[in-house]
């Protein structure tokens, strides 16, 4: 096996004496799109945090590419190269695509001043090798579809050099069509070599985008299975019971 992008092991984290992450260990590679599935609460979100710099874990080690890794704020994360795309997309609606690819990190003239036209050209690059059907250069992000306005996300995390990148619902709230957009720019990313870890509750759509599902309950890690050989059902077991099927048998 090739060096793990990502390998987060014993890590763990505690609020006001609950364990939010107990002892839980995780890897990724290239090229590989890895589920995070567990009811809420389960702890998933807690753990990706901890790897996008915005929690602080109390044990445990994070190494990148086999190095080990200090990450304990998300700027740490960006050094990195993981870039986090929330569901929320953290977009300035009243920008168009280009001035949100760029936002506070603008590109500027010799003399200072914003180029515009570079930033205009550079999206229309980026854009063009994640989503050619991306016309709408000009509108303010308030007037794109939601599968367009995570397109404007991504193409803001790829630009930037993101080699890990953590997906949080990325399909929440999307009709069928803009789901399958996501899935595309998802293919498009694991082909370039990324990682991606993403986050959803739907088990259809994981078995479908992800190489590996992992499953959380209570904190704890239920199990981590290639999707090839589970059934949906099966992940719903470890989801509801805790238990790992092929484990049990």
């Amino acid at each position: 096996m090739t060096t793990p992008l990502v390998e987060m092991k014993d890590v763990s984290i505690a609020f006001g004496g609950v364990q939010a992450v107990d002892n839980v260990s995780i890897e990724l590679h290239a090229g590989e799109v890895v589920g995070l599935l567990g009811h809420n609460g389960a702890g998933k979100s807690t753990l990706i945090k901890m790897l996008s710099g915005a929690y602080k874990m109390d044990s445990g080690q994070i190494y990148i590419n086999g190095d080990k890794a200090t990450i304990t704020t998300p700027r740490d994360a960006r050094d990195y190269n993981i870039e986090t795309i929330y569901q929320t997309l953290a977009l300035a609606d009243n920008l168009d695509a280009a001035s949100n690819l760029f936002l506070g990190r603008e590109l500027t003239t010799a003399l200072g001043f914003v180029d515009d036209d570079r930033m205009e050209a550079e999206t229309r690059k980026i854009m063009a090798r994640l989503n050619p059907n991306f016309k709408k250069l000009k509108e303010p992000v308030s007037a794109l579809s939601g599968g367009q306005r995570q397109s404007v996300a991504i193409a803001r995390a790829v630009y930037f050099n993101a080699k890990i990148l953590i997906m949080d619902e990325p399909t929440a709230a999307l009709g069928v069509h803009e789901t399958a957009m996501v899935a595309e720019l998802i293919q498009e990313l694991k082909k370039q070599g990324l990682g991606i870890f993403l986050i959803s509750h739907d088990t259809r759509e994981m078995m479908e985008l992800c190489d590996r599902v992992a499953v959380m309950k209570n904190g704890q890690m239920v199990g981590t299975e290639r999707v090839e050989d589970v059934t949906e059902d099966d992940i719903l077991s470890m989801i509801i019971l805790g238990k790992n099927p092929r484990e049990a048998a």
